[in-house]
């Protein structure tokens, strides 16, 4: 990535600047979505900080701020992990994979368990606050429509193989395209 060499030593910097939203929302239910999003940063604050949930106020008002930013109110910042919706705690998640500022953001099947409003709504976001940030987004998808709608670039996986890799309008329509995987990419 940018020219680092994968190595012991350097891994560390390089997963500074990677982001992930899980498909299952990697949350801590028994967290609050504030404290959720703060965990962001556990590989970059001391361990008991992490331990005794002691973040410095300037990391909890950007999680706050963040959580704002993806459209959870007030409301919901101190609401444990398991009260919230499926499309609340995907925006947590969201909000936590950007609390690092990365540079890439990686998406497992973020919408797999959202209904279609809401993984529209989800997608869009994601692309959004990816596109402001300047920070690329790599999304696994199995939404053919989403991947069309979204992407910049499409790139299809079937049995290991590669089956397409081209622009989203070349996609084909054929019922039998296999799964995309979704690849946005953002300039600053």
């Amino acid at each position: 990535m940018q020219g680092i060499q994968l190595t012991s030593v350097t891994r560390r910097q390089i997963q500074r600047k990677l982001g992930m939203v899980h498909q299952d929302h990697g949350l801590i239910d028994r967290l609050s979505a504030v404290q959720n999003v703060m965990a962001g940063l556990a590989g970059e604050l001391p361990l008991w900080r992490l331990m005794l949930r002691l973040y410095p106020p300037a990391v909890k008002a950007e999680a706050c701020r963040l959580l704002a930013e993806v459209g959870l109110d007030e409301s919901h910042v101190n609401r444990r992990a398991r009260e919230l919706s499926g499309g609340q705690r995907q925006r947590v998640g969201i909000a936590r994979a950007l609390m690092g500022r990365p540079a890439i953001i990686l998406a497992d099947e973020p919408v797999a368990s959202l209904d279609p409003a809401t993984s529209r709504d989800i997608i869009a976001l994601l692309r959004r606050t990816a596109k402001e940030r300047g920070a690329a987004v790599l999304c696994s998808l199995h939404q053919t429509d989403l991947a069309r709608e979204f992407a910049d670039r499409i790139l299809v996986i079937k049995a290991g193989h590669k089956e397409f890799d081209g622009a989203p309008h070349a996609l084909s329509d054929s019922p039998h395209t296999p799964e995309p995987i979704l690849k946005r990419s953002v300039t600053a």
